[in-house]
């Protein structure tokens, strides 16, 4: 029996084995390399004009810099101040020389404006002793401040200040939950009335989700049709789902806010087919928000479903039925399951850019529609409160991720697709 041995591989084979593996391996570096370099300018871009400015916003949201700034002496004296007693001399020097300074600096309006975020009082006290330090010269600050208003004998109003002198500080972020730091009980809920932003978040995510569900039971039937249709009669139809996409967005809001009104076209022809005796409330209201963002979300549904629904063949449905299935019982097991990849990524997306929307229910809802969006626009637009601003977008933020951190865990894309 004769049994044949395989030569060793000699080293001169393995040592070129091992130059074509290195040449390759180098190849490879100068394609990447040559691939960043032509995304270098868009990453660059992208870098100064969306991460940097989001990031600076977040960032915003721990930042305290106005009374540090305006009044660094201040700052420091109640840095060492336990918060039992009133502080000691030097704190009051500090406070009338800071707001001395502060006012000659023109950066008293700032600190103003930062206290009276913690207490409504706040502008009027401070803007009141600055203008009378002006006129009394003294060297007992302590009795001179006493004097001119007697609320800095107040140890709230102290722990105001000190609570403002802090940085970083999680006043902002207590604030967006409803909550806030208290000179005696830590932290504390807000007063009912106060509280806002905890509704404002639940009712974003209900409209969310209901916009979500809404655009879901009606792009399913529609991209289905433009899926088993014949190529020239979709294509004319996808125009007609494509055609959104090329006008303004704020055009769009507007057009529904003529045809939602009392007096618009759809009261107008309910009225004319006497389907209803007075106009109905379309807008100012949930009705009118759901309508108007629905009809924006609805193509990105759409294409999301069409897309997987394109690739599914007809196929399966034949065998299913020729194997004694029924029509209905044939398309929920055996056509349902294999889009549910599309329904995933459509939902999703939809669920998403509803979080963050604006214009929309800005224009066609009410008082009790009002989105975290647009308590975020009026905090950075009107009270020029960027901390608590970018406190509520870091929520927003911090609540997409974990939505999308969910999503991924129990209904990826590879279970959906096999479901």
């Amino acid at each position: 029996m004769n049994v044949t041995l395989s030569a060793a591989p000699s080293d001169t084979d393995a040592k070129e084995r091992a130059e074509q593996a290195y040449s390759w391996r180098q190849a490879q570096r100068r394609e990447s390399r040559k691939a960043l370099l032509l995304a270098g300018p868009l990453l660059l871009f992208l870098l100064i004009t969306f991460i940097a400015p989001i990031a600076i916003l977040l960032l915003r949201s721990v930042q305290n810099p106005e009374v540090p700034g305006a009044m660094p002496q201040l700052t420091q004296a109640l840095h060492h101040w336990d918060g039992e007693q009133l502080p000691g001399n030097a704190a009051f020097d500090a406070l009338a020389l800071g707001l001395v300074q502060a006012s000659n600096n023109e950066e008293l309006g700032s600190v103003a404006r930062r206290l009276n975020f913690y207490s409504p009082e706040m502008r009027s006290l401070l803007t009141k002793t600055a203008r009378a330090l002006k006129r009394q010269p003294s060297t007992d600050w302590h009795s001179t401040l006493l004097t001119i208003d007697p609320r800095w004998g107040d140890h709230d109003v102290w722990f105001v200040l000190k609570r403002a002198s802090q940085s970083p500080t999680p006043d902002y972020l207590l604030n967006a939950l409803d909550r806030r730091v208290d000179s005696h009980t830590g932290v504390s809920r807000l007063p009912p009335e106060e509280s806002i932003y905890l509704a404002a978040f639940s009712r974003t995510i209900g409209i969310s989700a209901s916009i979500t569900l809404i655009c879901l039971l009606l792009a399913y039937p529609v991209a289905w049709l433009l899926a088993n249709l014949p190529s020239r009669q979709s294509n004319r139809l996808m125009l007609l789902v494509i055609v959104p996409f090329w006008t303004s967005l704020l055009v769009r809001t507007t057009a529904w806010y003529v045809l939602l009104q009392p007096n618009g076209v759809i009261n107008n022809l309910l009225s004319g087919l006497g389907l209803v005796s007075h106009p109905l409330q379309l807008m100012f209201n949930r009705t009118g928000v759901l309508i108007g963002m629905t009809h924006i979300m609805l193509p990105f549904m759409i294409l999301a479903i069409y897309s997987v629904m394109k690739g599914i063949s007809p196929v399966y449905l034949r065998a299913a039925q020729s194997l004694g299935a029924k029509p209905f019982t044939a398309f929920m097991r055996t056509y349902v399951p294999q889009t549910l990849a599309g329904v995933g990524a459509g939902c999703f997306l939809v669920f998403v850019l509803s979080l963050g929307y604006y214009i929309t229910p800005a224009l066609l809802g009410g008082a009790g529609d009002e989105m975290i969006s647009q308590l975020i626009s009026v905090q950075t637009n009107q009270q020029l409160n960027w901390g608590l601003a970018g406190a509520l977008s870091a929520y927003l933020v911090i609540f997409t991720a974990l939505f999308y951190f969910i999503f991924n865990r129990l209904v990826g894309i590879d279970r959906l697709r096999f479901g």
